[in-house]
């Protein structure tokens, strides 16, 4: 690597630029930094219709022109690294850029076996086979350690969202309940919202369900869980939707749903879910309409995640919004410097990666604001923030290329990965 004796180790990049991060409003003039492809090579003879190459009248045959080779394609996958100057100090930045117009190439959830076990960034993707891959969602961090929002994987809902005062992330103006970065089948990318749409149909009629295995069930409401849920149920049902720490529900109740019949009633327990089983966890006034099952009822439990552009994703992480259009969302915050995780998309359908690094000498860490203007220089018109300061992790082909904040790589419990198919 040019001009870098930090703790990166050998796992550098391909390249390193100087730039100068400076406001959207500055850079009328500014082109943004692209991805550099490969130029075309271009024939150097005349064509024929200039005369180079063709036999006059009556002259013998020359010798025949000699095929030109066709152009090379770009990669389908490239990382670099840069350099860029901030208020307050360099920054060093991580983009991986993943063209996901190309067969070979697609984007995935990498997750654990249920939504609250954690594996670092490299685990996850050694695991997936992903080239490429970086942290995901915020999460439940030291408690349940379920992701905060929607996610999917090969097309299976895993979690909806938690209330929006208990998503523990800085916040975005404008960011909603639902907010993600999803993948169709075909492999566009897009900034959409899923939101639960889900019931329990019994004797006395329908009861709705707010949240999908979600580690903070809303006050008055009912959880579903199934067996991609192995935590406490009962911690679910505690704390406000706007205070984790507030204390539990002073009535909570479960049922277990098994072969559309009801098979336990009770309070809540914990720990792993049988394969083919529903659990419904209510508190307040959810705990009162569940007591009104009795063990040996009919219950049918439907649930599904519907997706506002009203194309159901393959994959999708919970994320905020903080890039449209190509313009940075107004008012995010440009005071707190971190360590950051990004992903955008082109106009084109590539996915971006980024990481800055933050907290340490060499690298100062960037705002919300800067994040997005990153996300912009890269080539992206729409991105979003993922978790980030210990979390932030970027992994290219087995390695792990940014310089995490912590000494030991933090466990999450997903990721956003590029697999080469």
């Amino acid at each position: 690597m040019v001009g870098w004796t930090g703790s990166r180790g050998a796992a550098v990049a391909a390249a390193v630029v100087i730039g100068v991060l400076v406001p959207a409003t500055q850079q009328a003039s500014a082109a943004p930094v692209r991805e550099a492809h490969p130029v075309a090579a271009t024939a150097s003879a005349a064509s024929p219709a200039a005369g180079a190459g063709s036999a006059a009248p009556g002259a013998a045959p020359g010798p025949a022109a000699a095929p030109v080779a066709p152009a090379p394609q770009a990669p389908a996958i490239t990382h670099r690294e840069e350099r860029v100057g901030t208020p307050a100090g360099p920054v060093t930045v991580d983009i991986v850029v993943a063209d996901l117009n190309r067969s070979e190439l697609r984007a995935t959830l990498l997750t654990g076996a249920t939504v609250g076990e954690r594996s670092s960034v490299p685990a996850h993707a050694r695991r997936g086979g992903a080239v490429a891959a970086i942290n995901g969602d915020f999460f439940d961090l030291a408690r349940s350690n379920a992701p905060a929002g929607p996610s999917v994987r090969d097309g299976r809902a895993l979690t909806s969202a938690v209330p929006p005062g208990r998503r523990l992330a800085p916040g975005v103006p404008g960011a909603q309940q639902g907010d993600v970065l999803a993948i169709d089948d075909d492999g566009t990318p897009r900034l959409d919202r899923l939101t639960l749409d889900a019931s329990a149909t019994g004797p006395e009629g329908r009861l709705r369900i707010d949240t999908l295995n979600a580690y903070a069930v809303p006050v008055g409401g009912i959880g579903l869980f199934t067996s991609d849920w192995a935590g406490d149920r009962a911690a679910t049902l505690c704390g406000s939707d706007t205070d984790r720490d507030a204390p539990c529900a002073p009535d909570r109740f479960e049922v277990v749903v098994r072969d559309g019949a009801v098979t336990a009633v009770g309070p809540p327990g914990g720990g792993a879910i049988p394969a083919g089983e529903q659990v419904l966890a209510g508190r307040d006034q959810g705990a009162a309409a569940l007591r009104g099952l009795a063990v040996g009822d009919r219950v049918t439990v439907r649930q599904a995640l519907t997706a506002a552009s009203g194309t159901v994703p393959r994959t999708a992480v919970g994320a905020s919004p903080i890039l449209r259009d190509g313009t940075p969302v107004a008012g995010l915050d440009a005071r707190s410097r971190d360590p950051r995780s990004a992903a955008g998309l082109t106009a084109q359908g590539r996915l971006i990666l980024l990481t800055a690094d933050g907290r340490e000498s060499t690298s100062v860490g960037i705002t919300l604001a800067e994040t997005a203007e990153q996300l912009r220089r890269a080539g992206a018109v729409d991105g979003v923030n993922l978790d980030g300061g210990g979390s932030s992790t970027m992994v290219f082909r087995d390695q792990v290329v940014n310089s995490p904040s912590e000494d030991a790589y933090r466990l999450v419990p997903n990721a956003l990965g590029v697999v080469e198919n």
